[in-house]
């Protein structure tokens, strides 16, 4: 029972309620809002389209066209080394000389921060490029995120300065952001998921104001999609195809869950942690420390590519593009190989999220799916089982968004998803749950204060 203490405070006479939804839905600066952010879901999708299909043909460049213009049949195992040590000095150029610092580093929790301003998209842009298209372990996500929420910034300073309202800015700033990563994550619904959990966004009027952002990440699939049919470059959208089949979940498999999410608890942190430890170093010394980060990365890689047979590109990237072949030609994989991956692109990872400018969803999908597989070695674990746990679990853990992980793990594995998703659930509850009493408190206070991006005073967006 509830004491009086227990109770809120009443509002005093004369404060102003909470807003209505339905009365911000039926107004017309509503209207006019969906409209603004239906128009710039059109080009900043196709902006970051192009973002897209500029790092997947530089990479190509680097990594195949050039080994082979230099008269290698194939990449020699050592070419990691000079490519990556380029990409770290660019990387520190545009962190320690440009304006934004390269944009925000990923080495904390995920969060959905300011839009870079006009003279700070350079800077991120570069930084992005450098850990992209270089081999650096991280994906593409936070530069997305950053580069459609500063380009729409961009468009409305240079529209008249009274014909967007403050708050209407900032909720468009996010829309930009929602159709930069329309497609990235395998469905708009889950982009929409991962920057409302991230951005904070809640209370009453929460899908007032998630529906300019859901209406231009719409906007934006169906531009990649058309740009697909128009280049033949693709849609950059995480698809798993041709993946095994799956009937229903058994008692055992629940068992695994719980196993899976344990262990994504006790991984997830020690990752975060090397690279909270890492980070100070490459704030402070970025064109010595990120070079050398880039350096350690490449030596990691060598490492693996050495001892197992497989190609490099296992542990390099984000792991965006090597997972369908992971999932696809996961018998041509021992325990033993499985295992050393996960080590080498964990390290990889957490150097990486210390220094360069990325994303973590992707490496921490990659990381989870390939322990899934070592898994399946064992009696009553089903490969694709495994994976679809170990993606949901070690996503919960390096993003903290439950909701996210979630939908990640069960649009992304298509038909399967569905029936897979119970047992995804209880892999994402055990390992979130686990890894919030793991971490220290104050490490886990700091990973759950995100960045408002949109928080506050948001009903002001339609009544003024």
């Amino acid at each position: 029972m509830s004491t009086p203490a227990d109770r809120p405070a009443p509002a005093p006479p004369g404060a102003p309620g909470p807003p209505d939804p339905v009365a911000l839905l039926r107004s017309r600066n509503y209207v006019r809002l969906l409209v603004l952010a239906a128009i710039l879901g059109v080009p900043i999708s196709a902006v970051a389209y192009g973002f897209l299909a500029l790092v997947s043909y530089l990479q190509k460049e680097i990594f195949i066209h050039l080994p082979h213009g230099l008269g290698f049949a194939t990449e020699p195992v050592w070419w990691p080394l000079p490519v990556l040590a380029v990409g770290g000095l660019l990387a520190g150029f545009a962190i320690r000389y440009l304006p934004g610092r390269g944009g925000p580093s990923a080495a904390g929790a995920f969060a959905v921060h300011a839009p870079p301003t006009p003279i700070q998209l350079p800077g991120v842009i570069l930084a992005a490029l450098a850990t992209l298209v270089f081999g650096a372990v991280l994906g593409p996500e936070m530069p997305l995120i950053a580069l459609g929420g500063g380009l729409a910034a961009l468009v409305i300073r240079l529209a008249r300065r009274r014909a967007v309202p403050d708050q209407a800015a900032r909720v468009l700033g996010v829309t930009g952001s929602f159709a930069a990563v329309s497609t990235l994550l395998g469905s708009p619904l889950t982009g929409a998921f991962l920057l409302m959990e991230a951005s904070g966004l809640g209370g009453p009027i929460l899908g007032v104001v998630l529906l300019p952002g859901l209406l231009a990440a719409g906007i934006g699939s169906l531009i990649f999609i058309g740009l697909d049919s128009l280049t033949g470059l693709g849609t950059f959208s995480l698809a798993l195809p041709g993946i095994p089949g799956f009937s229903h979940p058994t008692g055992a498999e629940f068992g695994w869950a719980i196993v899976i999410g344990v262990a994504a608890a006790l991984i997830g942190p020690v990752i975060q942690r090397l690279a909270l430890f890492l980070k100070p170093y490459a704030d402070r010394w970025a064109m010595l420390v990120v070079p050398l980060a880039g350096i350690a990365v490449a030596v990691l890689a060598i490492i693996y590519a050495e001892a197992t047979g497989k190609p490099t590109s296992d542990v390099l990237f984000s792991g965006e593009n090597a997972l369908d072949p992971l999932i696809t030609h996961a018998a041509s994989y021992s325990v033993g190989a499985l295992l050393l991956l996960m080590v080498c692109k964990g390290l990889a990872y957490a150097v990486s999220l210390s220094s360069f400018r990325g994303g973590p969803v992707f490496p921490a999908m990659f990381i989870g799916a390939a322990g899934g597989i070592a898994l399946s070695h064992l009696p009553g674990l089903p490969m694709i089982a495994g994976v679809a746990m170990g993606i949901g679990a070690m996503s919960v853990v390096m993003l903290t968004l439950p909701i996210t992980s979630v939908l990640l793990a069960t649009l992304l594995l298509a038909s399967d998803g569905l029936a897979l998703m119970p047992l995804v659930i209880v892999a994402v509850v055990v390992a979130y749950v686990a890894a919030a009493r793991i971490t220290p408190a104050e490490t886990t206070g700091s990973a759950t204060q995100r960045p408002a991006a949109t928080a506050g005073s948001d009903s002001e967006v339609v009544s003024r």
